[in-house]
């Protein structure tokens, strides 16, 4: 019998114990762990921006505060993702010490082809059974893009998508900002429509 390395089977107690003793990051759902692969540069930069957009926006002075790819996400009882930002406006989240998030507000995952598939289907289910996620963010690494499931009255969710020249709306923080101050700087290619 062959054994997935990257995929390993344990309780939550066990699951949190071995990814805090280890040097790679592992997300867990339904006793399954699965370790997390390292990203491209163009992954990296577009998750920084990302970052420092929300931080600038939101301020230091709280309640919101956004954070990168290094803390553990609390999504459901038996679920732990490591988003590359989350944004959580519970003052019990800014804990001394704490490593994970057990109240997010907004989760930003950046594509890529690997992830892309889980993202968009498994994941974007568990983060909508995820009461405090208003806003669930993609941002994409092959064109510029981001698309956003927002979290309306009611439970449902209403889906928007935004390309290049366009401002991005996060309705549940009350900001925004352009594409160019996220994919400034990137040689990422401007969305072709399909007509053009």
């Amino acid at each position: 019998m062959v054994v997935d390395p990257q995929r390993m089977r344990m309780s939550v107690d066990e699951y949190l114990a071995y990814d805090r003793a280890s040097e790679v990051k592992h997300e867990y759902g339904d006793g399954e762990v699965i370790a997390l692969a390292g990203g491209t540069i163009a992954h990296n930069d577009l998750t920084v921006n990302m970052v420092l957009l929300l931080r600038e926006q939101l301020g230091r002075r709280g309640p919101c505060y956004a954070y990168a790819s290094d803390l553990r996400v609390l999504v459901a009882k038996n679920h732990y993702f490591y988003p590359d930002v989350v944004v959580s406006c519970d003052i019990a989240d800014r804990q001394e010490g704490s490593d994970i998030i057990r109240t997010p507000h907004l989760v930003v995952e950046v594509l890529s082809p690997s992830t892309e598939a889980k993202d968009r289907g498994y994941k974007l289910r568990c983060y909508q059974q995820c009461s405090s996620i208003q806003e669930y963010v993609l941002v994409n690494t092959h064109v510029q893009r981001v698309d956003i499931y927002r979290r309306q009255a009611g439970g449902t969710w209403l889906y928007q998508s935004y390309g290049a020249g366009q401002d991005v709306m996060l309705d549940s923080l009350d900001i925004h900002f352009p594409m160019t101050a996220l994919y400034g700087g990137l040689r990422i290619p401007i969305e072709q429509s399909e007509t053009g």
